[in-house]
């Protein structure tokens, strides 16, 4: 992935109206639609554009099975999607081609009837579909599904494209981006954000962004904020270019696909995420217990070097020396190969026409997560001027423009698209 570095001197301009901290989807998109707004911004990312999560996801951009909170910044988000490449000039590589999830026991179909009644308001156009509908949208296929959620309109993009191309645009548009720039920590006066210190040197502020993905409760935890915010890992892999089986993005519990722009498949377990306990885990329990009662079946626990490792972070440092982000430019987790195994014999079982199909690569990421898997964007009321926009919790990449633009209107007091009570810090904490 080609690195975007706004300034060949590195040289920090003293002042900005923002400094958004981290390059993923969500930052880019923000910076993008501050500067078309007028607004002074600076992007900090301290690795590159786009290089966790924001490219190592499954790009499906999807509606259905969403939680309630989030249907209507998902339509919105949807809405910038479809015309994004056109407005941008930039390839997106977004195609409306629909969503499929497979269900094989009654459970499921009720859980999908339910999702339905929630999303009635909203008028998608999603739908219940029967066995006879699947085997006509996917003939040859040898599960034994009794139904199906699918919504024509929910699509599928691609990962490596997005977020630097909103990127790339910003920059055109003025906004100052600075790679391998990690964001040591936030300087106040008055009780509120006055700068951001960073490895290059300091920018006054009086506005910043923590789009952080994985690494924002870390860096709030150095100012004294509590993020409750845990990470997973998602083993993904991709094929060579192989037979269309169908255009939709499928998800079933036993291997979950989408089409390539390459002619191949991105794929990955459709019920297995690995979950590793760190100290965070211990910390955190209490709030992210119901979540594990409820996600249980698919989440496999594993203890490794991960809680050493995280042990041994400090969670205050200080701002004139290296920070943990500069130790970790990009967050790199190795894959799992047995999920992937399963996932690979599973699409290969329930798929023959991908019998023979190649793997070309395999890959992981880290999904900040958070209790109820709802999203934080919101300004953290303990210290004025900070903002967090994380916590997406493996839905990110879909919601990524539309969360972006949320968090420009939160930042310069323009009118909500969308109600953002729900996505608040302080639901974590109330009695």
């Amino acid at each position: 992935m080609t690195n975007i570095q706004a300034s060949d001197d590195r040289k920090l301009p003293a002042r900005a109206d923002v400094v958004i901290i981290g390059a993923g989807i969500v930052g880019a998109a923000a910076a993008y639609y501050l500067v078309k707004q007028g607004v002074s911004v600076v992007l900090c990312e301290k690795g590159r554009v786009g290089g966790e999560q924001s490219s190592r996801n499954w790009g499906f951009v999807r509606q259905q099975g969403r939680d309630p909170a989030e249907i209507p910044m998902i339509i919105e988000s949807l809405k910038l999607w479809r015309g994004l490449s056109a407005e941008i000039g930039e390839d997106v590589g977004f195609k409306q081609s629909g969503v499929f999830y497979l269900a094989d026991d009654e459970e499921q179909v009720a859980a999908y009837e339910d999702w339905l009644e929630h999303a009635k308001q909203y008028q998608i156009d999603t739908r219940l579909m029967s066995r006879r509908d699947i085997d006509q949208r996917l003939p040859g296929a040898t599960g034994h599904w009794i139904a199906a959620l699918h919504t024509p309109s929910d699509g599928r993009a691609e990962p490596s494209l997005a977020a630097p191309a909103l990127a790339r645009v910003a920059g055109r548009l003025g906004v100052k981006i600075f790679t391998q720039c990690a964001v040591r920590g936030m300087e106040t006066e008055a009780g509120r954000v006055s700068s951001v210190v960073t490895e290059l040197g300091r920018i006054r502020t009086d506005t910043v962004l923590c789009a952080a993905g994985a690494w924002s409760s870390l860096f709030c935890a150095r100012h004294g904020i509590i993020l409750p915010q845990l990470k997973v890992r998602s083993s993904v892999l991709r094929t060579g270019p192989a037979p269309l089986v169908t255009e939709h993005a499928i998800w079933t519990r036993d291997v979950a696909f989408r089409r390539r722009r390459d002619g191949g498949y991105t794929v990955a377990h459709g019920a297995a995420t690995e979950a590793p306990i760190v100290p965070d885990t211990l910390r955190w329990m209490s709030k992210f217990m119901p979540a594990f009662k409820a996600e249980r079946q698919r989440l496999r626990l594993r203890l490794d070097h991960r809680f050493y490792t995280e042990l041994m972070t400090p969670r205050r440092w200080n701002l004139d020396g290296p920070s943990p982000f500069e130790e970790t430019r990009v967050m790199n987790p190795m894959p799992s190969q047995k999920i992937l195994g399963e996932a690979a014999a599973n699409l290969r079982r329930l798929f023959p026409q991908l019998k023979d199909v190649e793997i070309v690569e395999t890959w992981a990421g880290m999904i900040d997560v958070t209790p109820d898997a709802v999203p934080v964007i919101a300004a953290v009321a303990e210290l004025p001027g900070f903002h967090l926009a994380t916590g997406f919790s493996g839905h990110g990449f879909g919601i990524g423009p539309g969360a972006g633009k949320l968090a420009a209107e939160m930042l310069t007091g323009a009118p909500s698209t969308v109600d953002m009570t729900p996505f608040c810090l302080e639901r974590f904490f109330e009695k």
